[in-house]
């Protein structure tokens, strides 16, 4: 019988609470008021916290948009998946667990942060590195699976074209409030991966 995850304790989940309500205000603030226009200090008044609070959780303005939790999340679905199965299929696995897990308040936050990543540029110099580590946690998800080194040229197509994917949606939704960012991911990702030759 498998255990039961342990539940975080008071202390974690007060913390959790805090970052959620930092960030919520913030993203409230800057979808009024525009992402340059808004201060910490008027995110940490709404927030009912101080200034050295919110950057003890977001170590700059531009990370209250871009730092998330998703690549671990990721990585971690993706370890649960069944060894048999290819890592197209695993990876789209996994972003249907992650995402299917989500509330429609966390996923209408999560294309806000996505939206003003787009549109502010200092947020799309600050995201680089996110990007960039998102494109090698992929490569290094696939490179396990196939048991390959990250430079081999299968493990370089396989997770370039999953971050095509997976940015192209993105990208699209920024543009579609109403699109079903979960299910386009999913229908991409199976048709990359009959392409690749896995079953999906």
């Amino acid at each position: 019988m498998t255990a039961a995850p342990e539940r975080p304790g008071l202390r974690e989940r007060k913390k959790a609470g805090t970052r959620a309500a930092i960030r919520h205000h913030a993203l409230r603030l800057f979808a009024e008021q525009g992402f340059d226009a808004t201060s910490v200090e008027q995110i940490a008044e709404a927030a009912e916290v101080s200034d050295r609070t919110v950057f003890r959780y977001f170590p700059t303005k531009e990370t209250l948009v871009t730092v998330d939790d998703y690549d671990e999340l990721i990585a971690g679905s993706v370890d649960r998946q069944p060894a048999g199965i290819g890592p197209v299929t695993a990876l789209r696995e996994a972003f249907r667990e992650v995402l299917g897990g989500l509330g429609g308040g966390e996923l209408a936050a999560k294309r806000e942060r996505q939206t003003l990543v787009l549109s502010v540029p200092s947020l799309w110099a600050a995201s680089l590195p996110n990007v960039t580590g998102t494109r090698e946690t992929l490569t290094g998800l696939v490179a396990g699976r196939l048991g390959k080194p990250k430079d081999d040229p299968r493990v370089r197509a396989l997770a370039g074209a999953v971050f095509g994917v997976m940015l192209t949606v993105w990208f699209d939704w920024a543009d579609d409030p109403a699109l079903d960012a979960p299910a386009a991911l999913d229908a991409a990702l199976a048709e990359l991966a009959k392409g690749f030759g896995e079953v999906a």
